[in-house]
This record gives C-alpha cells, sequence and structure tokens, in this order.
C-alpha cells in the first residue's frame, strides 16, 4: 500500500519539533507494517525573507523543499499565508500547492492508494478538493484546536462539516474529540479513535537515585518542576510561573520556544524569579528525555488539548504530571501513578504541585503507567482503516 500524507504539522529542517507528533506516528506504523510505503507533503506558509527581524515567519524562508527524514521524503510547498484577513484563502492557497506535488508524483508514476491527512482546518479542506480531483480516498485525523476551537467560527464551521462528508473516514486522538465531531454532524460510524502512543526505547525512566545524579549534573539543588510546550497563551507557561511564587525551594525550567519568549522572561524577572525560573528553549527529544528524568513534576496548563503527547513522554520518564482538566487529558492521567488533574487557575495548579511533590510515586510506578501507552495498537488501527478504505478503490 502506498500512502501519502499531508499535514502542515510536519518537522521540517529548520524546526524539528514542529508537528513531531505526525511523524512520530507514521515511523511507527512504518516500522510496524513494512508492506506500507509513505511520502509526505508538508506545506510550509510562503516567506521571502530569513531576517529574526520578522519573527515566526522567518524561518520558514530556509525550509527546503525537499528532504528526507528518517527515510522518509518529504515536500514542503509553499503557499501563501495573508496574517489576520486571510482565513478563508488559506485552504486555497494550500490545494494548489499540494496539487501541485501530487501532478509531480503522479508524473513519476507514483501509485497513491490513499492520502492520510491531518488537522480539519485548513489542512482538511484542502486535502478533500484535492482528493476528488485525482480521485485518491482520504482519511483525516483530528488533533485539537481543528476540532474544539475552530469551527467556532461558523464559515470555517460549514468547510469542516464538508470534509466529514467527504473524508472516507476519520480519526481522533482522544474520544473528547469524537464526541465533539459527533455534536458537530460527523457520521459515527466513519469516526474511530486513536489515541497516540509514547516511545518507550526514547523516552527512559530514571529511578530515584540516577534522578539525583542528573540534578547534580544539570546544576539543579532542590524540587524540580518542569513545564514543556510551545510558548503560547493556550498553553499556560505563564500561568505555572505564577504557581512558583508561591513554592518557596522549587526550580522551575519552561523548554520549548514560540512568540511569548520575551513576554514569558519579563514576566520571570518581574517576578524576581530568574534565580528559579530558566528558559530553556526548545530541545530534542534525547534532551527532553534528560530534563524529564531529573524532574519532581511535569506540569502541563493548557486551556486546549487532543492527546498531549508530553504527558506521555513524562510519565515514561518516571515523572508524574499535574495536568489541568480539559478534553483529552483525563484520558490520559487516569491512576495515582500517572499524576493529578487541576482547574486551570494559578492556586489548583500550585495545590497540584505541593501534593506530587509531597507525596510522589514511585518513579517505577509512572513508567509502568505510561507502558501501557505503546504504539502498535495505534499502528494496528491505522492499518485496518487504510486497508479497508483502499479497497473500495
Amino acid at each position: 500500500m502506498n500512502i501519502l500524507t499531508i499535514s502542515s504539522l510536519y518537522p521540517n529542517n529548520i524546526d524539528f519539533k514542529h508537528g513531531v507528533f505526525v511523524e512520530t506516528r507514521l515511523r511507527h506504523l512504518l516500522n510496524d507494517f513494512p508492506d506500507i510505503q509513505a511520502s509526505v507533503i508538508a506545506p510550509v506558509p510562503w516567506f521571502p525573507f530569513s531576517s529574526s527581524f520578522f519573527g515566526e515567519y522567518a524561518k520558514y524562508a530556509g525550509v527546503l523543499p525537499v528532504e528526507e527524514r528518517h527515510g522518509i521524503t518529504i515536500y514542503h510547498p509553499r503557499y501563501i499565508v495573508i496574517p489576520k484577513v486571510g482565513m478563508y484563502l488559506t485552504p486555497i492557497f494550500m490545494r494548489w500547492a499540494i496539487a501541485k506535488i501530487i501532478k509531480q508524483l503522479k508524473n513519476k508514476g507514483i501509485k497513491i492508494d490513499l492520502i492520510d491527512g491531518h488537522y480539519f482546518y485548513p489542512d482538511g479542506v484542502a486535502i478533500a478538493s484535492v482528493a476528488e480531483k485525482y480521485r485518491i480516498p482520504f482519511t483525516c485525523t483530528a488533533r485539537g484546536t481543528d476540532i474544539n476551537l475552530i469551527p467556532q467560527n461558523p464559515k470555517a464551521k460549514k468547510m469542516i462539516q464538508r470534509v466529514f462528508s467527504q473524508a472516507a473516514h476519520m480519526i481522533t486522538v482522544c474520544q473528547a474529540l469524537k464526541d465533539e465531531m459527533l455534536k458537530l454532524g460527523a457520521p459515527e460510524d466513519k469516526v474511530t479513535t486513536l489515541r497516540n502512543g509514547v516511545d518507550l526505547q526514547l523516552f527512559k525512566a530514571s529511578s530515584e537515585i540516577r534522578q539525583q545524579e542528573l540534578k547534580v549534573e544539570l546544576d539543579i539543588t532542590g524540587k524540580l518542576v518542569m513545564s514543556v510546550g510551545w510558548l503560547i497563551e493556550r498553553k499556560g507557561h505563564y500561568l505555572v510561573i505564577d504557581a512558583i511564587l508561591r513554592l518557596p525551594d522549587v526550580t522551575l525550567v519552561i523548554a520549548g520556544d514560540g512568540p511569548d519568549h520575551d513576554k514569558l522572561q519579563m514576566q520571570i524577572n518581574k517576578a524576581g524569579l530568574f534565580e528559579r525560573v530558566k528558559l530553556l528553549g526548545a530541545l530534542p527529544q534525547p534532551e527532553l528525555n534528560k530534563w524529564l528524568m531529573a524532574a519532581d513534576v511535569n506540569v502541563l496548563a493548557s486551556s486546549r488539548e487532543g492527546w498531549a503527547n508530553v504527558l506521555l513522554e513524562s510519565m515514561a520518564s518516571g515523572t508524574p504530571v499535574v495536568a489541568t482538566n480539559v478534553w483529552g487529558t483525563p484520558e490520559v492521567v487516569t491512576k495515582p501513578e500517572a499524576g493529578v488533574l487541576v482547574e486551570r487557575e494559578v492556586e489548583s495548579i500550585a495545590k497540584g504541585i505541593q501534593t506530587l511533590l509531597a507525596h510522589p510515586p514511585a518513579r517505577a510506578d509512572t513508567r509502568q503507567y505510561a507502558e501501557q501507552f505503546d504504539w502498535m495498537a495505534t499502528s494496528l488501527g491505522q492499518k485496518n482503516i487504510f486497508s479497508k478504505v483502499a479497497a473500495t478503490l
């Protein structure tokens, strides 16, 4: 079976963390089922200038048109993005970019049995149009804000609902997203929940002794709390910083990059926490694992999440989590050895951290909890769905 994965959420030579969860799922599928071959179209916004003066958009200028990662060929066609006012035009521009690459692949004689799409807007809307043109069946995976936020816009909602009717099948990463899709009108028999897994080989666990050794290596004294994710309001790092104000002798490290970096640094300085709160920037996964193995608690203070991979990555490292009780997160944190669920407010977050610091589960128990979330079940689910869809050709 030859599949074509299409997603604007996919790592590239400039940003190794961008959409790594899409890449990880695909890699495990190909590893578990060698009879499946895949190429990837990962569109990126067109931008001509690489100077840091232009902020987040500048990084797209350096993305290679074609690259290979982990033996998979990835095409990065450019599409036009008009900030703020171009929301409804983006699917059109993305469709043109995707269609150009599909045409090239077909001219090379590459057969495409199925499009494996990710994210319903704008990606899913563009994919549906291209799939219809080239008569290729497609699936689409919901990952979070494409279902729990974007449909609040009536026009975007209608476009997404059209994708529901056009897709051969749809996948969600948690039951909460499936429930919301059904409310939006998706046919229940066309939606399957396949939760994300965690790479148990990449994310290794530390014992209590090894944890202390890592703290010495990383120059950390006392208790260590982490917060991981893109530096934007939705991830709630600013709430965790305020919670640390209430927790003396606790160090917080924040792993991630994004547009709120300077804003968060100003908050840290203003609160006088510059010695206890550090911004680490984006970390490669092996380095992230090292910090998680050293941490006592990992906090996720998001306002919205589909299935947050960092929760399982933390647990696989032996570190319990404090996580806001939103969307798919209660499906990840179900037992005390996993961590605690809290409300998205400073007092509740601080109390959750205090609880785990005072009564931590054994790190081996937290690791054992994570081990039930390997990737094989997800790979098998994809294999079955893709095979049924391809068989309809």
